[in-house]
């Protein structure tokens, strides 16, 4: 299905030349049109760099990281707006200190997502130079041409680049920042899931010598499980996550591996013991792909006599999506809004 705010952002994106960068968040799965060489994409997603460099782009992996570009350096930046506040400001900010004088600035987005707020605040640190471009009522896009410096204060991104520690409970303490879902608490799914861990543990013949994290975030479960004396693999698909998570295990003295994966794609050991707080609660279908390719992740790196150990939301039909995919599907607990899924001897 295509997304209206990249239609709208497409042309640009084709006709880009000189030093051009592309920044592609999530919403740009799928979303791709012939490659231009005088792009450079940054994308958060690694699935999404995987996919672009697949179609001939020239797509680099990181959590919006523009230290590389210096000051004026940058003909023209193109950018289809992502979810989350911290993120756009962000990148707009990046804009006006590393776009030349006359450089452009193209932003598109949804109504509904706030595009018109952003393009308001936009048009002021650019000093009113702003050409708008309506596809319709809901769907806009502003060109943007630098001043050479911001007119205005920078745009509040709660300090986007930088680490801070979050929150410490009985065991650790957590580093987060802006960039992954939940970033500035710890998520209760995964506190109950590790306050019930036991539960799991005793239905394993013997203590894992391994597990895998299933989507790590900054990286909470595997702080937690490493406890347990096994091996950590933690894998994630953003870049903002896999640099928390390592953060954090090094923090700790923790020797894990963690690794850029699209759920768990390019890892082939198998484990003993999976963990999973799997995003399901961002916005994505229950019944879609999303739920499914999870499930199959852990399938197919579930050692045979293993468990995988799932934290969802109460309403979420997890247990009927894995009948054919394991043999033993079972609600450990639950309380008030999540409940923990153990799922073994996969087919």
């Amino acid at each position: 299905m295509n997304d209206a705010a990249f239609t709208l952002l497409k042309p640009e994106l084709e006709n880009a030349s000189g030093t051009a960068l592309w920044i592609a968040d999530e919403n740009l799965l799928n979303q791709i049109s012939l490659a231009n060489p005088e792009v450079t994409v940054i994308t958060n997603r690694f699935d999404l760099c995987q996919q672009l460099n697949d179609a001939d782009w020239q797509a680099t992996f990181s959590d919006f990281d523009f230290s590389g570009y210096s000051e004026h350096s940058v003909d023209k930046m193109l950018y289809r707006i992502s979810k989350e506040k911290p993120v756009v400001h962000h990148v707009i900010n990046q804009a006006i200190r590393i776009l030349k004088p006359g450089g452009h600035l193209c932003i598109s987005g949804l109504k509904n997502e706030g595009i018109k707020t952003y393009l308001d605040k936009a048009k002021k640190l650019f000093a009113g130079n702003i050409e708008m471009v309506k596809a319709d009522k809901n769907t806009w896009m502003g060109i943007l041409s630098s001043p050479g410096q911001a007119d205005t204060d920078l745009l509040e991104d709660q300090s986007y680049t930088e680490l801070r520690e979050i929150e410490t409970d009985g065991n650790f303490s957590y580093i987060s920042k802006p960039g992954i879902y939940g970033w500035n608490k710890i998520d209760k799914g995964s506190a109950y899931l590790i306050e019930e861990l036991k539960r799991f543990l005793d239905r394993l013949p013997t203590p894992p010598e391994s597990i895998l994290d299933l989507g790590c975030g900054y990286g909470y479960l595997s702080l937690n499980c490493s406890t347990l004396g096994a091996k950590i693999t933690a894998t994630d698909n953003n870049a903002a996550a896999l640099r928390l998570c390592k953060e954090n295990l090094e923090q700790q003295g923790v020797e894990a591996d963690v690794i850029a994966a699209d759920c768990a794609e390019g890892i082939h050991k198998q484990f003993p013991l999976i963990v999973c707080n799997p995003p399901f609660h961002q916005g994505f279908s229950v019944d879609g792909d999303m739920t499914d390719r999870f499930l199959n992740a852990a399938r197919r790196r579930l050692q045979a006599n293993g468990i995988a150990c799932f934290v969802v939301n109460l309403h979420i039909p997890l247990e009927r999506k894995a009948l054919n995919l394991f043999g033993s599907i079972e609600t450990i607990a639950a309380n008030g809004s999540f409940k923990l899924v153990l799922l073994a001897q996969p087919h």
